[in-house]
């Protein structure tokens, strides 16, 4: 039950499926990943293969005032494979009630840098202890519909986590394989209208759940790098 500041305790269960070992290990994912957040310029190389022009024309359909946000992608090894963990954020939020997520939000001043601002928005969210997350590396910047350039950091939590979720922000907390995220059999695609440009974008159902938006866009971005490093470390 949830205590008198609105959190409660939430047992985790490894995840269902993704069983045996992966192709990817903690050398490639830090390899594949950067060790700063992308700079201005840098923004939407989590589009492949396209243009200077391209990527002007869905800046300008994009919100250009943009909120400097933070989320933790967070790793965890069992047996040799890696899960993702994943929240569900609750359904009386204001942006994007009830749509699975990464823990994370906005920059505050007093974060020393995105790094740290999802550290602590993890604590805040889902009561994951930062002592228990190792830095790993970073992805490129996402530019968010919603108005929101977030950086994604990953980080490699220790298999022992406990959690204490804040039910005022999070509905369900629980881990996806990621081979099964990765695995293209489970990915269905659609064509998004930005602008005037058409966007691919992923849903990955899993458990119930649907992943879609801005998370399965950052972790496609997630498997272009490691698929890329890996096949270079062949």
């Amino acid at each position: 039950m949830p205590d008198a500041n609105g959190s409660r305790p939430m047992p985790m269960q490894p995840p269902e499926g993704g069983r045996g070992k992966s192709r990817y290990d903690r050398v490639i994912v830090r390899q594949a990943l950067r060790p700063r957040p992308s700079g201005a310029d840098e923004d939407m190389e989590w589009l492949p293969g396209s243009t200077m022009e391209l990527r002007a024309r869905i800046r300008s359909a994009l919100p250009q005032l943009r909120t400097a946000a933070a989320v933790l992608v967070p790793l965890i090894e069992r047996d040799g494979a890696f899960s993702v963990l994943l929240t569900q954020r609750a359904a009386t939020l204001r942006d994007h009630a009830g749509q699975i997520a990464f823990p994370g939000g906005r920059i505050e001043p007093q974060d020393a840098d995105p790094w740290s601002a999802a550290l602590r928005e993890a604590q805040e969210e889902i009561g994951l202890d930062p002592a228990g997350v190792e830095f790993a590396g970073y992805l490129p910047d996402h530019l968010i519909v919603t108005g929101y350039r977030v950086t994604p950091v990953v980080g490699f939590v220790d298999g022992g986590y406990t959690l204490r979720v804040d039910a005022s922000e999070v509905e369900d907390a629980f881990e996806v394989p990621l081979d099964f995220l990765f695995d293209e059999a489970n990915h269905k695609t659609r064509v998004r209208m930005l602008g005037d440009v058409n966007l691919t974008v992923y849903d990955i159902a899993y458990g119930g759940r649907r992943i879609w938006g801005a998370t399965a866009g950052m972790l496609m971005t997630l498997r272009r790098m490691l698929e890329r490093r890996a096949a270079g470390s062949g």
